[in-house]
């Protein structure tokens, strides 16, 4: 029955993608405590298990879904990369540079003493780096070298081998020293230091881990009883800005709402706010009062794109004036991330703000900050095809650096493309175009169905670069992933000054490891790391997957002078 069903895998290797694809994601749920492999490498190691065997897919299957991936990968980056080219994001974007200098550093020193051919060390540079994306720049570089098939294909399968077994202990070592290690060589209660950082940003007396999730936003009718006398403006500075009168009738009539109008006894007040807030208004006005038909108000939530240059870099409290007063911001997006809403966080070119009040409110506050999120399940295809198109025309041009000869490949082409063409998307969000949830299919399908390629295809050779490296490879890749950080931990506590959750959080993207800011924002016990995570994040993801080709050619000189 067992070569019944090799021989089917064999004849019919779509059948093995698909096999290879469900226990991939399937192992790569497991977690074991903070750490959590993923998807893409439980793919990985599921190719090379099943790849023992034998199996080949065509070659333009590989090639079609990377293209995909990488395209979706800089468009949904594009506006937080370019949103980030100023002066704050620089200054914590030197990090990446330190990340991006020591790793070559690293890498090319282990290919120069432990003879490491050039698949091997650009494996070794994807999975210590834990940017899987450098894994397909490196494999198209190196399926262009001048050197026989079977040469190629031998090194795209050291790619594929190495990053397999370093990606798992660079991930181990950066979530272990970014959560663990690192608060104890600064000397600081991480903790203490994220609440103190969130409390000074505006924080206040709010729920810490709710900060991420959107508040309930609700509307209450009371009836004035306790509450008469009671200016609006008075409620107003009550609340603090989360919640608002909205109507108030008075003998079937609607007053026009002013800071000092005074309320009396049986008037009907309509409050809109955070259910927080509200639920302690009865004691302030009245009870609830349940017949609520002579309020005709609508509420709805809406998403709005920041494109007001005059915003960029303004704190998200000074939004507050020009907003109408029934108008609530109850979450704000920075490239995925869902951020805390403290008093003192920048704005940004491209964050998408999520705004709740009456339609009338909200249809005037939108214009103030940007442009309407346009929400379609409709995707441009046309558009998307032509930034993947130009992208590798641009990816076939050749020039040489220092007489290495260097090309972005297809791979860094359409990542260039996609940088482009959704920084433009952002810039026009009122345009049909491809919505974030097919970015994400594009992003998921695309890097793992080429993985799982890649991966069936290496896993005969897989077995013989282990028997020759041995312990060496992952000792490397926990030194590629630690030393990166430990300097980057230097340069941002001595020269930059930066808090302890904010450098931590940055570390971890510049490592661009989701389970290490996981472990940092359990660790803070807040959502603080996430300020210095995604600029550094939006940066390290362009950059890294740029490296692959650079590394080939690098590694291809220094092999030779080892020899």
């Amino acid at each position: 029955m067992i070569g019944d069903l090799v021989e089917i895998l064999k004849n019919q290797p779509e059948i093995a993608l698909f096999l290879v694809l469900a226990i991939g994601y399937a192992v790569g749920q497991i977690r074991f405590g903070p750490i959590q492999l993923g998807g893409i490498c439980g793919t990985l190691i599921a190719a090379l298990v099943v790849g023992q065997i034998g199996i080949h897919l065509d070659d333009g299957v590989k090639n079609v879904f990377f293209m995909l991936f990488i395209f979706a990968l800089g468009y949904s980056g594009g506006p937080q990369f370019f949103a980030n080219l100023d002066a704050k994001g620089l200054r914590i974007g030197l990090l990446c540079l330190v990340e991006v200098v020591t790793v070559l550093a690293l890498v090319l020193g282990a290919a120069f003493f432990l003879s490491l051919d050039q698949g091997t060390a650009a494996g070794l540079m994807a999975g210590a780096a834990t940017e899987s994306a450098v894994v397909g720049t490196a494999t198209d570089a190196i399926s262009k070298l001048a050197l026989p098939l079977a040469d190629i294909r031998q090194l795209q399968a050291n790619v594929v081998t190495a990053y397999s077994i370093t990606y798992v202990f660079g991930l181990i070592a950066i979530v272990v020293v970014t959560s663990q290690v690192f608060p104890l060589l600064l000397r600081v209660d991480l903790r203490a230091e994220a609440d103190r950082l969130w409390k000074t940003m505006g924080g206040g007396g709010d729920e810490p881990d709710a900060a991420t999730a959107t508040p309930e936003m609700i509307g209450r009718v009371f009836l004035v009883t306790v509450g008469r006398g009671r200016t609006v403006g008075e409620l107003t500075a009550i609340f603090g800005g989360h919640a608002s009168i909205e109507r108030v009738m008075r003998r079937g009539q609607s007053l026009d709402i002013a800071p000092g109008l005074r309320l009396q006894a049986f008037d009907q007040v309509l409050a809109i706010g955070r259910r927080s807030v509200l639920v302690n208004v009865a004691e302030l006005l009245g009870r609830e009062f349940a017949n609520t038909t002579a309020f005709d108000a609508v509420v709805e939530t809406t998403e709005v794109v920041l494109d007001r240059r005059e915003w960029f870099g303004r704190e998200l409290h000074e939004l507050g004036g020009p907003l109408p007063p029934g108008v609530q911001i109850v979450g704000l997006i920075r490239d995925g991330n869902a951020m805390p809403l403290l008093h003192d966080l920048k704005l940004q070119r491209g964050d998408v703000l999520k705004l709740y009040g009456p339609v009338l409110d909200v249809a005037r506050a939108v214009p103030l900050i940007g442009d309407r999120v346009v929400e379609s399940t409709h995707s441009n295809i046309s558009y998307a095809a032509m930034g993947i198109l130009l992208g590798v025309f641009i990816g076939g041009f050749s020039v040489k650096l220092g007489g290495i000869p260097f090309s972005l490949g297809t791979g860094g082409g359409a990542l260039l493309t996609g940088l482009l063409f959704g920084w433009y998307q952002s810039k026009n969000p009122h345009r049909l175009s491809v919505p974030p949830e097919a970015l994400a299919l594009m992003k998921d399908l695309g890097l793992a169905t080429f993985i799982a390629c890649v991966g069936l295809a290496s896993g005969p050779q897989a077995l013989a670069l282990v028997k020759k490296f041995g312990i060496a490879l992952p000792l490397v890749g926990v030194a590629v992933a630690v030393v990166p950080a430990s300097i980057s931990l230097f340069v941002g506590h001595r020269l930059l000054k930066l808090e302890a959750p904010v450098l931590l959080g940055a570390i971890a993207g510049q490592q661009c490891s989701t389970p290490a800011l996981s472990a940092v924002q359990n660790a803070a016990g807040n959502s603080t790391p996430l300020l210095g995570y995604t600029i550094t994040y939006a940066i390290s993801n362009v950059v890294l997957p740029l490296m692959g080709p650079l590394i080939v050619a690098l590694a291809g000189l220094v092999s030779h002078a080892a020899k």
